[in-house]
Formats: C-alpha cells, structure tokens, sequence
C-alpha cells in the first residue's frame, strides 16, 4: 500500500529536481503526510503485536502436527504455557483448560530454522544505511560482532517470519577471508536483546573467488585463492601464539587485550565453529586441510560442488549448511546442482538447508520455497523438513531450545493450511515463545 503510494507521490513530484525548484506542491504535501501516517501506523501495529504477548497459555491443534520428534501426528494438540511447549499429543489425549484459546491450522511444524542468513544485518532498502553484512576495509576481521548490528526491527525479519520462520543464523556474511560473527535470533522482539539466542554463534569466513578482492579495490585484499587461505592460515597461527602467552603468562604479565585473537582463539579452543563459505571442489578440500591442520570445529557454506566431494566430506564429520536451491549458477557455482542437498543426505552427512544472502532486492530468498525445490529433487519431504527445524536446530547447536515439538521445549510453532512445500499453500502465522503472529494467510 505505501509503495504505491509513493509512486503514486513520485509522479505527483514531477520530473526529477522540479518539486526543489518550484516547491512542494499541495497535492505533494498531502501525500507525503498520509504516507507518514501510514508509516507510523504500521510501526504502532507492529509495536502492538510484539506486545501481544499471552499472559496464561495458547493451543494448536492441527490435521497433522509434525513434531520432528516422532510419528505424526493425526488431529495433533500442542499445548503452550508460559512459552514452553507444556504437552503434545492427539486431541483425545491433551486434556485442555477449559477456557484457552485453540489455533486450528491443517498443518503444525515446529518453527522453521533458517540455518544461514544476513537478515537483519542486511535491510530490504539496498542502500548503504542498511548493508552491514560485509565491512570492506580489511579482509580478516573476526571481531565485528553481529550482535553490534543487528536490526531487530528490519522488516526483513517479519517477512521472513510470516513464512514460517521463528529462528534465523544471521551475521557477516560471506565476501572476506573472515568477515565477522553471526548470532542466532529469534523472529521477535522490539530490539537485540528481545531477539537473541545465541550472541555469538559462530565466525564467518570464505575461500576460493569469494574472498579475492577486485584490482580497484582496498590493498591487503587476497588476489588469488592461495593468498586468501594464506591469510586465514596466517591468522589461525597468530591466535595459536597469543593462546599459548594467555596459558603460560603470569597473572601480572599477560600479554594486553586483542580482540581479533580473541575471536579466533574461541575457534582454537573449540568454542566457536568457523563457518567458511566454499564452493569449488579445490577450495572445499582447502577448507578440510585447514581444519585438520588446527583441529577446530567447521561447518561448510553453500558449498556447490559438495557432490562431487562426498567421500572427503563424510570422512571429515562436518555437516554442510546447503546453498539455496535456486542459486543461481554461475562463476564458482557454476556447477550446483539441485541435487546437491540430496546427495550429500543420501551419504548420511549432516545438512541443513538457507536462505543465503542475495546482492538485490529484497535481499533475501524464501525459506520454504528454496526448501520445496530441494525436496522435489530427491530429497522428500520428510527429510527437507528436518532439515529446516530439527537438523538445523542440531547443527547450530540449539535442539534443546528449538527445531521439534517436545515437552519443555520453546513454543515455537508454524502453521499452514497445507503442504509447507506447495506453492499454494498459506502460512497461516506463527507462534514464538507462546506469542503469536500473523493471521493473515502468507
């Protein structure tokens, strides 16, 4: 409504420059102030819903409730209290007070969990103000925090959220030997410290073309693959030396506060995982090189050409958080295949599925519609589904908080009124921490 609006306002201003030479005209005036008011209705509408918070309990029930802990379940009851998933079963078996509000949805999922995503860092306007996702005067910074940047207030995070979203990995994104930390957050709360569930989740870090720096740009930027793993090595090393002065130092002599070593010596000390975004086949066995090298945690990005890497990948343990479906194929993901989650799933390696961070407008994919195609190429629905809650939730370290239905768990529920995966199904809203939004069918 808004966006027509002011389209509606842009031709009301004439040619470009004209309304600052000849002044604001009346028609102008008027449209400018109702798209105020109707800014600020939607902020005070958003406002209300993130106050809707329910002081007693909340029921769903639904024609099938997947708890991704189990059987599915037939005419399925969930029941939420306080924000905690206090039972679920049949409808014959949840006994209800008698007076809570029941949600009727054809299907119940938990929360879906997008695994990696720049939302919130980065903003749907595409412009400046809101591109935090990548820092370009150096190519190692491991010591941007994302919790430093967060938007919880993009609407980025409610468009998400309105497909079924409740939980997102967001952060630095990918573009720099390392770029920074992510954080896990939930798709709620007015500012950070509603939203947070993780501060730091994990480092950010890229190989092979994506980590190169262009002939125009800052110096010190890598011009060859060799060179950016290099660098990460290099850093890696450095860390090594700065843990090992901490551990053996006096409690009067230690050596004076870095936080770049800091970052990476979480990683050492197997705190933190170092997510490296890899695509090409050579730049993912890189990856696996560097992580035997310094035995640290890892978790490969995107990934491409993982297929072709099965029996490397498998021996090493990593799980793989798979680029979006619909990716579009071209210089180091020249060779994706949609297949490709499916696959490394028929190996038994551990995946989860993203909605990555895209250049344009709007600055990110559809959670579920990346998933449905994957599920269409081989890999079924049961299987895209827990990769998008409970698969996802264990790669990210959060399965006692999030990513199944169970007893004591978070009360975060999707509901659709049909297939998540069909393209004319609805999400119905969500319920987080026993709150829910969104009744508008998505």
């Amino acid at each position: 409504m808004i966006f027509s609006h002011v389209v509606w306002c842009r031709a009301k201003a004439g040619p470009s420059g004209s309304t600052a030479r000849a002044g604001l005209s009346a028609d102008l005036l008027t449209c400018l102030l109702t798209c105020g008011l109707l800014i600020g209705s939607l902020a005070a509408s958003a406002s209300a819903a993130e106050g809707s918070e329910l002081s007693g309990s909340i029921a769903v029930r639904g024609q099938k409730v997947y708890t991704m802990a189990g059987e599915v379940l037939e005419n399925g009851v969930v029941w939420i209290r306080d924000g905690k998933i206090a039972a679920v079963g049949t409808a014959e078996e949840v006994e209800l007070p008698a007076d809570i509000e029941v949600i009727e949805a054809a299907v119940v999922t938990p929360g879906l969990i997008d695994a990696h995503t720049t939302v919130g860092i980065s903003g749907y306007f595409n412009q400046d103000h809101d591109q935090d996702q990548l820092e370009g005067s150096s190519p190692v910074q491991p010591e941007l925090r994302a919790i430093d940047a967060y938007n919880a207030r993009e609407r980025l995070v409610e468009w998400v959220r309105d497909f079924g979203v409740t939980t997102i990995h967001t952060g630095h994104g990918p573009g720099a030997v390392i770029s920074g930390q992510t954080l896990i957050a939930k798709t709620r709360g007015d500012n950070v410290a509603e939203a947070v569930l993780v501060e730091t989740a994990m480092i950010a870090a890229t190989l092979g073309e994506g980590a190169e720096g262009s002939d125009n740009g800052p110096k010190g930027w890598p011009g060859t693959r060799a060179k950016a793993a290099a660098l990460l090595r290099g850093q890696l090393v450095e860390a090594q030396a700065y843990v090992q002065k901490l551990e053996q130092a006096e409690p009067d002599q230690a050596p004076g506060r870095d936080l770049r070593l800091e970052a990476l010596a979480a990683v050492l000390r197997g705190e933190l995982p170092l997510m490296v975004t890899v695509e090409r086949h050579q730049d993912i066995m890189t990856a696996l090189r560097i992580r035997d090298e310094f035995d640290i945690p890892m978790v490969l990005d995107s990934a491409a050409e993982a297929y072709t890497m099965i029996d490397e990948i498998k021996a090493s343990g990593l799980p793989v958080l798979v680029h979006p479906a619909m990716k579009r194929p071209r210089g180091e993901t020249e060779n994706l295949t949609l297949e490709n989650a499916a696959r490394l799933a028929d190996a038994g390696i551990p995946i989860a599925l993203q909605s990555g961070f895209e250049a344009y407008v709007p600055k990110t994919r559809v959670l579920t519609f990346e998933a449905a195609i994957a599920a269409a190429n081989g890999l079924g629905f049961e299987r895209t589904l827990s990769a998008i809650t409970i698969d996802a939730a264990e790669i990210l370290g959060i399965a006692d908080r999030v990513g199944s239905i169970e007893v004591g768990k978070d009360g975060d529920l999707a509901l659709y009124d049909g297939d998540p995966f069909e393209y004319t199904s609805h999400c119905l809203g969500v319920v987080i921490d026993g709150i829910r939004f969104g009744e508008q069918a998505r």
